[in-house]
């Protein structure tokens, strides 16, 4: 709000001093700083009352002029209030603009959201991954296509977000774009983030998701069994891109990384850890967390089966990874021949790393949240609800002791 408010009308001094009639102006002081603006009406010198800030006299073109430059006033005043009602900042050009019936441009729903994907690409490597960026720019597609689906428009004003516009997006994106629940979800949490934007930049009075809920389903994480991962690292292939694919995977499901986290991890990731054994020390690359893991004597084999291979001896990189998609395709001829039902991906590994592989043998969810690389406990929690084996085998313990105390 501004600290000071100035407002006089005065007669313009023109270019030709000797002439009496003068253009009236009015002068808009705010803070200190003076605006002029144009009546577009004029007053003879010898008629003007400077205190007054009116044209002296009774006659009928006065009592006009002087009405006009006070309904003037009052358009100043309530220009101001409008700023301020709208918790704008109160300038003199702000005023003149309304007055004037300069409209400020409406921002753009599209152009906002480009603006701060332009911004997290700016910061990619150093806040954001490739991978996160690109999730952005496709949100920020199906908000382009569901605009011009909904309302036959290339872009809309941010003012115009509400309610509506939430609940109809989550419904293309469900019913045209065939997005799962899930999906939709983070899509629209995508969405979200730019709107908060522009509510904390005050370009929106109120949060249209503010009575939108954004719950995801709970979707049941599959791993591998003993016995599936054993099919798996026991089959013989006669390719060597699926021998390849195999070996990866099955690294993964004996460290727990991702697949952008084996894509980049190089052999100078592995150092001696506290044991004096060989250990990975990364930051995962999605969350830039810090993971650190000791090397089973699994992955540890791996390893060294690809030390002098092609792709790994010159670059420094620890496994000749493929693509994400190539690994994924490989992966269901892989399934198909090792005869397991579960769709094969590589991020099952991950799973199986975190429930057959650790939290089935005994492995404290705390040290498996360490390794895995999460935030909180709570993100590895879920893992151990998968653990049915765990809980039968406890369970069976349960019943030799309860045997063993019977009468």
């Amino acid at each position: 709000m501004e600290k000071s408010f100035g407002l006089m009308f005065f007669l313009k001094q023109p270019k030709n001093q000797n002439e009496t009639l003068r253009f009236i102006y009015v002068k808009i002081t705010v803070d200190g700083k003076a605006t002029e603006l144009s009546t577009k009406r004029k007053c003879e010198l010898s008629r003007w009352n400077t205190a007054a800030g009116r044209e002296s006299g009774n006659k009928e073109s006065t009592k006009e002029l002087n009405y006009y430059l006070d309904t003037l006033e009052q358009m100043i005043y309530q220009a101001k209030r409008s700023l301020n009602d709208s918790d704008k900042p109160v300038s003199g050009q702000a005023i003149k603009d309304i007055i004037n019936g300069v409209t400020e441009k409406p921002r753009m729903i599209l152009d906002v959201f480009k603006h701060h994907n332009d911004q997290m690409k700016a910061l990619e490597g150093i806040d954001y991954a490739s991978g996160t960026i690109g999730r952005y720019e496709i949100s920020m597609q199906h908000t382009k296509d569901f605009i011009r689906w909904m309302y036959k428009i290339d872009d809309k004003p941010i003012k115009e977000l509400n309610y509506e516009f939430i609940s109809q997006y989550a419904f293309w994106l469900k019913t045209v774009r065939k997005c799962n629940h899930n999906s939709t979800m983070k899509y629209l949490a995508n969405f979200k983030k730019v709107v908060l934007i522009c509510v904390k930049n005050r370009w929106l009075p109120a949060d249209p998701f503010a009575n939108f809920k954004l719950t995801k389903k709970e979707v049941e994480k599959i791993a591998l069994t003993e016995l599936e991962l054993k099919k798996v690292i026991e089959r013989k292939f006669e390719t060597e891109r699926l021998d390849l694919v195999r070996d990866i995977f099955v690294f993964s499901c004996y460290t727990g990384l991702a697949y952008a986290d084996v894509k980049n991890l190089k052999r100078s990731d592995i150092k001696d850890g506290v044991d004096g054994k060989e250990w990975i020390f990364i930051n995962r690359k999605k969350t830039n967390s810090a993971s650190h893991l000791p090397l089973l004597a699994q992955a540890k084999k791996i390893l060294s089966k690809y030390r002098e291979h092609s792709r790994c001896a010159d670059s420094g990189y620890a496994l000749p990874i493929l693509t994400n998609q190539k690994m994924n395709s490989y992966l269901k001829e892989i399934a198909d021949s090792c005869k397991i039902n579960a769709e094969l991906t590589f991020h099952i590994a991950r799973h199986t790393f975190a429930t057959t592989v650790t939290l089935n043998n005994g492995v404290s969810i705390e040290a498996v949240s360490k390794m895995l690389g999460h935030s909180s406990i709570r993100q590895t929690q879920h893992y151990a609800k998968m653990q049915n084996y765990k809980v039968s085998q406890d369970m069976l313990l349960l019943e030799d002791a309860l045997t063993a105390k019977s009468y």
